[in-house]
This record gives structure tokens, sequence and C-alpha cells, in this order.
């Protein structure tokens, strides 16, 4: 195997640990908003929120990291021989994934709590929660694909002004969704 052959199974892995953080907190707002159906209604989504959450974070989202873990820091391995890892912008693009695996490690804790019948998020707490995921993404995507310092400077711009539509896309949706009376 080369570089390139362990670079394809890292996109592979990272694409499938996103599907997961993606949904899971979307499973979160149904799990939350669940609360306000009737009783026998209410217990039996519940039920089987508990259930999804379990087999997406247990089946896929844990597996997935490990796996876009490794094989990232084999891809790091390779590119310090090369002198290619002492850049920079690699180092940025590591702290977000910092970021990002306590973010996956929060979702597990909202887990727990969820299970226990512990609500202390609303369903728009969950679903602005949600979209932390996207704004990661954005920053990690363009740190690989851009690499240098001016680039990073308008990436940043870039990623606060995305990060407040994605948030004001979120309220612009929760208001119609109220005023239709869902």
């Amino acid at each position: 195997m080369d570089y390139n052959h362990i670079k394809a199974i890292h996109i592979i892995f990272v694409v499938s640990w996103f599907a997961g953080l993606f949904y899971l907190p979307r499973l979160f707002v149904y799990h939350t908003e669940a609360n306000n159906k009737p009783e026998l209604e209410r217990d039996i989504l519940q039920k089987e929120y508990r259930r999804m959450e379990k087999v997406l974070f247990n089946a896929i989202m844990i597996p997935a990291m490990w796996l876009t873990i490794a094989s990232g820091l084999t891809m790091i391995y390779w590119a310090w021989l090369d002198g290619f890892a002492q850049q920079g912008w690699l180092h940025l693009k590591l702290g977000f994934v910092v970021c990002l695996i306590a973010y996956h490690f929060y979702c597990r804790k909202l887990i727990f709590e969820l299970r226990e019948g512990k609500f202390r998020f609303t369903g728009f707490q969950l679903r602005l929660y949600n979209e932390v995921a996207t704004i990661l993404l954005f920053a990690i995507v363009f740190l690989v694909v851009m690499k240098n310092a001016i680039d990073w400077i308008w990436g940043i711009v870039g990623l606060l002004i995305f990060a407040v539509v994605i948030m004001s896309a979120v309220r612009i949706v929760k208001k119609i969704r109220e005023k239709k009376g869902e």
C-alpha cells in the first residue's frame, strides 16, 4: 500500500464518520421532541431513538472514527518522512480534528443523558448543536485544500461568515415552522 491508498481509505472513513456526526444530533432532536407526544407514542418513539442512537454510535461512528484516526496518523507519519508534515496548515487542521473528536465524545455523553431521561437541551438548541460538525468539516476541508497562510486568513473569515449564516438559517427555519404551527 502506498500513500494514495491510505489517503483513499482515510477519505472513505471520514465520510462514514461524518455521516454519523450529522445524523446522530438529528436523532437527539427527534428524541427530545418526542417528549411533546402523548405518553404511549412518546415511550415507543424514545425507545426506538435510544436503540438507533446506540447502533449508529457503536456500529458506525466508533469504527469510522478510529479508522479515520489510524489512516490519518499513517499519512502524517509518511508525510513527516518527506518534511510535508512540518507545514503549519496541518497543525491547524489537527487542532480542528481534536475539536471534532471532542464533539464526537460529547455526542456520546448526550446519548447517555437521553438514555437516562435527562433532556437539558431543547430541540432548537440541538438543531444548532447539529451544525457544529458542518462548521468543523468546512474548516478542515478548506485547510486541506488551500494550505497557505493567506488562504487561512480568508478561510477563517469565511468560516466565521459560514457559521453565522448556518446558525441564522436554523433560526429562520425555526420561525417558519413556528408560524406553520409545527
